[in-house]
């Protein structure tokens, strides 16, 4: 069966706009085979009990980075300042450390982003990795990670069912990229189009790019999810939206019980736990 993207054609009429206008929406979080041995290990403790992570070699910037961090003591008494129920832990900011309750938190870093290091499909985001937060798409095309900020995956479990339908979504964002991305190279034709109101030039250049993107899709494999993935996701659970989208470096071995409770927490103002959850971050040489 042909497969083309999600209502692209109802939907054109938008990202024409919005690549006249300058960017494009972000999307939202959605309501493995691993080595037999990774080094090294770093124990993160909390007020709520103490959580140990292995670092991925295949992820060396990352991997050397955290561990460079923790040295320095960047992380100790830093919060997990945004937690969102059935989906993530995030931390790593250095403003929060005594940050006053209700202030903005999330914006902190050490001055410089990581290169993005996916290493898909082994990695990927069950429950319990350890991930890089990052920038959004529209001003970071290169998906580079934050310095110093990141996740602890929660998720929740997926039925096959699921997965199935997760995967058909992901395969139209996918052409919707690609739609985009044809768009874009030719912002100057449609800009100029638009301003002098030629809607047939439009609906011509629509067509035109909705055609190669179809042809693009159709000499190509559909998204799948692995057999790993999906016996990860079907008994322990993650947010396979986020696969390939955010460098995944680590994960826990110990004290997926704690990053539980904290997940639980209750939040107030931007995702951020109403009682500090603090932490340090230990190098276990």
């Amino acid at each position: 069966m042909k497969r083309t993207f999600t209502s692209v054609r109802s939907a054109v009429a938008t990202v024409l706009l919005l690549l006249i206008c300058g960017g494009f929406a972000v999307a939202q979080p959605n309501n493995n085979k691993n080595m037999e041995q990774v080094t090294p290990q770093v124990r993160i403790s909390t007020n709520y009990g103490d959580i140990v992570v292995r670092l991925y070699d295949e992820t060396p910037e990352h991997r050397d980075n955290f561990l460079k961090l923790a040295r320095e003591g960047y992380y100790d008494n830093t919060l997990f300042h945004r937690v969102i129920k059935d989906f993530m832990i995030q931390g790593g900011d250095p403003d929060s450390k005594g940050a006053p309750a209700g202030k903005q938190l999330g914006s902190g870093g050490p001055g410089y982003t990581l290169p993005a290091e996916f290493v898909y499909p082994q990695y990927f985001h069950k429950r319990g990795v350890l991930s890089a937060a990052r920038q959004a798409d529209q001003v970071n095309p290169e998906r580079r990670s934050s310095g110093s900020q990141f996740y602890i995956v929660w998720g929740k479990k997926y039925t096959e069912y699921e997965l199935k339908q997760l995967a058909s979504q992901l395969d139209g964002q996918r052409g919707q990229q690609i739609f985009n991305g044809l768009a874009a190279q030719h912002r100057d034709s449609i800009q100029a189009m638009y301003q002098r109101g030629d809607q047939k030039g439009l609906m011509e250049l629509q067509n035109r790019l909705v055609a190669e993107t179809d042809k693009i899709l159709a000499s190509t494999p559909g998204f799948t999810f692995t057999p790993e993935q999906v016996e990860a996701y079907t008994t322990v659970g993650g947010t396979p939206h986020l696969d390939n989208q955010y460098t995944v470096f680590g994960e826990v071995v110990s004290g997926l019980e704690v990053v539980e409770k904290i997940q639980k927490v209750a939040t107030g103002t931007a995702d951020r736990p109403k009682e500090d959850v603090v932490m340090t971050v230990t190098v276990l040489e």
